[in-house]
């Protein structure tokens, strides 16, 4: 079963940037769609983003124009721009590639003043 660690969460004050690094342990050969959620404190998880064979990209409308997924060989990223309070939440992303899920183990992204 392929494993996904992400990293580059932290802390930003609002208006700052950070990127989301979705690393698979395993070479990835297939087709492969990647989805981004997160999940505020006291909210249900919400879908962020997703990137279909890194060709389609779409994106919940809160974060249209500020959020961008792109992918490098074996690694999924998130660019997050302009982030706002409401954007502070655990990341989660998810592989699906032959008919198999995988989830990152979820990282913390804290935008505060």
């Amino acid at each position: 079963q392929v494993q996904l660690v992400e990293s580059g969460g932290g802390s930003v004050q609002p208006g700052g940037s950070l990127r989301l690094s979705c690393t698979a342990s395993e070479e990835i050969t297939s087709f492969y769609v990647v989805a981004w959620y997160r999940q505020a404190p006291g909210l249900q998880r919400e879908w962020v983003s997703t990137d279909t064979n890194g060709i389609t990209a779409t994106y919940t409308d809160s974060v249209k124009g500020r959020f961008t997924v792109s992918r490098d060989k074996n690694t999924m990223f998130l660019q997050m721009n302009d982030l706002k309070d409401e954007d502070t939440a655990v990341y989660y992303c998810r592989l699906g590639v032959s008919g198999h899920v995988a989830w990152g183990q979820g990282i913390q992204v804290t935008v505060s003043s």
